[in-house]
This record gives C-alpha cells, structure tokens and sequence, in this order.
C-alpha cells in the first residue's frame, strides 16, 4: 500500500486525464448534442495534466513496482503528445468531417483516451505494459478512425487498421512472450543485465528483435509494417488522421527508442556519448533498412498521389523513416537528433493537416486536382500550406530544416556519411511531391465556376497562424528547443 501510494503521487498527470476522461463522459451524457463545452472541459484537463508533467522534469523515479518510470524522456513525450492533443481537440471544432458525424462528443474522450494510452508507452520499461499501453493506443485509434459510421471509406478504414493492429499485436506479444522464456524477466533493465552476462549470439533474439518491431513498426508506419497507413489516412476524419499522423506515431516512436536503446545494452550508461550495445546483437543494422526502405518508399509512391491525405500519408511513412535514422547513431547526439526532429514533426504536421481541414472544408475534397488557383481565392491559407509543404521538405530557414540538419550531421559525425547522403536524397525527391501541391494552388488558374473568393473566420487565421509562427520562427532560433532535447536526453539511462 505505501509503495502504491507513493507511485500515485507521480502519478498525478494519468490521474488527471482519467478524471477528465470521465468529467468528459457526464458532459456529454448532460448535453447530448455536439456542443464545444466537452472540447473546452477535455482541453482544460490537458493543460492541468500538462502542469503536473512540466513539475516532474528532473525527476527520475520507478513507481508501481518497476512498471513504470517518471524520467526526462518520458516528460518530454507526454508534453509532446499534450500539445498535439489540445491542437488536434481544436482542430475537431473546425472540421466539417467532424461536424456531420452523427456522433456528438465521443471524439474527445477518445482522444484524451489515446494520449493517456500514449502517455503509459512513454514511460513503460516492462514488456508487459509496454503491450497494454499500446493496446489502449491502438483500440482507440480503430475508433477513431471509423468515426464516419455513415461512410463506406471511413469503416473500410477502421477494418483495414483492426486487422493490421491485430495481427501484428499478436506477433509482438508472442515474441515478448519469448524474451520472457529465455530471460525470466519482463523488466527490460532485467532482460539488459541477464542478455550481456549470458553473453554470445542467439539466433532467437534476432527473431524476437524482429517480431517486436512488427509490433512497434505498424505503430510508426515503418515499411514493411505500412499497408494500412494510405488506406486508414484517406477513410478516416482529416482530424483524426492528423493524431494518428502526430501523436500515435510519436508514441510508437517513444516505446520503440526505449525498448532499444535498453534491452540490448552491456550498461544502461553510455561509453563516450554511444550506448554500449551487447555483442553480436546488431539491432541498429535492422534499423538501418526499415529507415532507407521507409524513406524510399514513402517519398517515391508519394509522388503519384493525388490524394493530399494519401499524399501525407507516405510522407509520414517517410518521416519516420528520417526519425530512426537518429536511433541508428547510438549515442547522445542521435538521441538528440531524435528529440529535435520530433518537436519539428510534431509542429510542421499540425499545421499541414489544419490547414487540409480548411481547404477542404470549403472543397470538400482532398483531392489536389480540385486545389487549382486556390491561392487565388484564399491566399492566406495557400501561403500557410506552402510554408508547411517547405518545412516538410527540409527547406533552410524553417524547423523541418533544423530537424533534418540534426539528424544528418549525427550520421555525419559517426562516419555513416553513405547514409545521410540518402536521407539527403530523398529530401530533395520529397521536395518535388510537396511542390506539386503548391503547383496546383498557385501556378494553375481556377475553373470559372469555382473561382469566387473564399473566407474563413478569424478564429481560422487565428489558429494557422499560431502554428505557422514557430514553424519559421525555430528555424532561425531553434535554441530552446535543442536545449530541451539535450536535457531529455541526457539522462535517458534511468534504472
């Protein structure tokens, strides 16, 4: 009883989120129709939960028995998926997808689900709830992505995305289920301690190291694992494939670094800025072609598509793959990489999708075709989108650029120059999908039935330019948020 009250005194921010689940739930069941009270109540609880989160920067505890740890790293994540879920609640209020749903409030709730569901992978070193936390990302997000009950494509997408999650869910907890029969420990400090002592190489743990990143890469959208992601993106609400895009996919990342940059490791200390990886364990290798054939793929099928979401959607699949390149470099300056770049993804991603829910509230259509000379009609969103477009392409002066330049100098610096050169490849393949886009907006005049000017309110300008500031503005000073990803990162190895 002491040690549990203990862990629920850092416990506080999941306590928080659940109570504003909760809170959430009576609203609706209140007012019982769509009403932007249940949003004002469910984003209220994420900037108190957010509070608590910034209170426990510094601290390093292993609360529930070992279950879980409150570190740097696991309060940099949670803050991460707070923003995007507060973002993502407001872009629900704009969305016209959202608005016809025949659904009323549900969407809240579930986010704030997912993000508390996202909050548990962050801080999971047992392989056993690591599986849970995950779940209860996965199980909402099948929800949410067939919020449009109403249409053939958003329920074809939530099918699509059970039976993928299913599947490799199953193959992850068998290959766990594995790693507990050779080593006896779910703790995965234990499992690091007991592998480096037993010592040589087991043709077991590389199918295991194998089978769990099915489990994890479906998370990220990591090819092979990333069938589901175009299918799922295009059926699904614009705001809901914006948090799948955004938040689940940082929490995929969170557990996927974690489980890596630990369970394999002669120390849970670093020798020199580099983890001490066991011998004969070569995981970075695996990661380094799921990275290059992530990037590949995602860019070069990306060029065909006509659908923006579509279009997003393996540009995620590729952003991922830039991500694992930081965890390939195995040290302190990857790390960092990884958390700068993540911050970037995070901001250049939101603004792209918000300002898809603008253009196609107007069009209702994603299809890019439709977007001709829609600088003409609304200018201000069409340079908004065009700032996010050259931050998603790594275009100096924006924090795409900062995040990618991170990365690729940690590959520089540990003499994978051959591997930076491809990520630096395929940035300028990426740069000829994202300029399409404004192509279309901006070079291609607008049919004579469709070229009336369009308005928003200010409401509309408001938001999109709440994130268009940072996305140019940490790319000149982008101090901050490279200090905060150093203090994140530096005390990674907590037992």
């Amino acid at each position: 009883m002491e040690q549990t009250i203990i862990s629920l005194k850092n416990f506080i921010p999941e306590c928080v989120l659940i109570v504003t689940i909760l809170v959430c739930l009576l609203a609706d069941l209140i007012v019982r129709k769509k009403s932007a009270v249940v949003a004002v109540i469910g984003i209220a609880g994420l900037f108190v939960s957010g509070w608590f989160v910034i209170g426990q920067f510094g601290v390093k505890e292993s609360v529930f028995f070992g279950m879980v740890v409150i570190d740097p790293y696991s309060v940099f994540f949670k803050l991460l998926f707070i923003v995007s879920t507060v973002f993502i609640i407001l872009f629900s209020l704009a969305s016209k997808e959202i608005k016809d749903s025949t659904h009323t409030n549900e969407h809240v709730y579930l986010m704030i689900s997912l993000t508390l569901g996202a909050n548990l992978m962050a801080s999971s070193v047992n392989m056993l709830m690591m599986y849970l936390a995950l779940e209860t990302v996965s199980i909402t997000s099948y929800v949410l992505a067939g919020y449009m009950k109403k249409s053939k494509r958003s329920s074809e997408a939530a099918m699509k995305y059970v039976i993928y999650g299913a599947a490799s869910s199953g193959i992850m907890i068998y290959a766990m289920s594995l790693l507990y029969g050779y080593t006896g420990s779910m703790n995965i400090f234990e499992i690091s301690s007991i592998l480096s002592k037993m010592g040589g190489t087991n043709p077991m743990l590389v199918i295991v190291m194998v089978m769990i990143l099915a489990g994890f890469g479906y998370k990220i959208s990591s090819v092979p694992f990333h069938f589901w992601t175009p299918d799922v993106y295009e059926g699904a609400p614009i705001p809901v494939t914006g948090f799948l895009a955004v938040t689940s996919s940082a929490a995929g990342f969170a557990v996927l670094i974690r489980f890596f940059s630990v369970t394999f490791l002669k120390s849970t200390t670093m020798l020199n800025g580099s983890l001490q990886i066991i011998d004969g364990i070569r995981w970075t290798e695996i990661i380094i072609v799921l990275s290059v054939a992530s990037m590949i793929i995602g860019n070069f099928v990306a060029v065909w598509q006509m659908s923006f979401k579509r279009l997003l959607a393996y540009s995620s699949i590729a952003q991922g793959g830039y991500i694992m390149l930081g965890l390939v470099v195995a040290n302190q300056q990857g790390l960092t990489a990884i958390f700068v770049y993540l911050v970037a993804y995070m901001i250049m991603n939101l603004g792209a999708f918000y300002a898809l829910i603008m253009i196609s509230n107007k069009l209702n259509s994603d299809d890019i075709n439709d977007m001709k000379g829609f600088a003409y009609r609304a200018p201000a969103v069409a340079v908004g989108m065009g700032i996010f477009m050259f931050a998603l392409s790594g275009i100096p002066a924006t924090v795409g650029f900062v995040g990618k330049f991170y990365l690729f100098s940690a590959l520089i610096e540990s003499n994978m120059i051959w591997l930076a050169l491809v990520g630096m490849m395929n940035s300028v393949v990426s740069l000829f999908f994202y300029i399409k886009v404004l192509k279309y907006m901006f070079l291609s005049k607008p049919d004579e039935e469709n070229s009336g000017k369009i308005y928003y309110g200010i409401a509309g300008y408001v938001l999109l330019f709440i994130l268009v500031i940072p996305t140019l503005l940490l790319g000149i000073y982008f101090g901050p948020i490279v200090r905060f990803a150093e203090m994140s990162a530096v005390m990674f190895g907590l037992k």
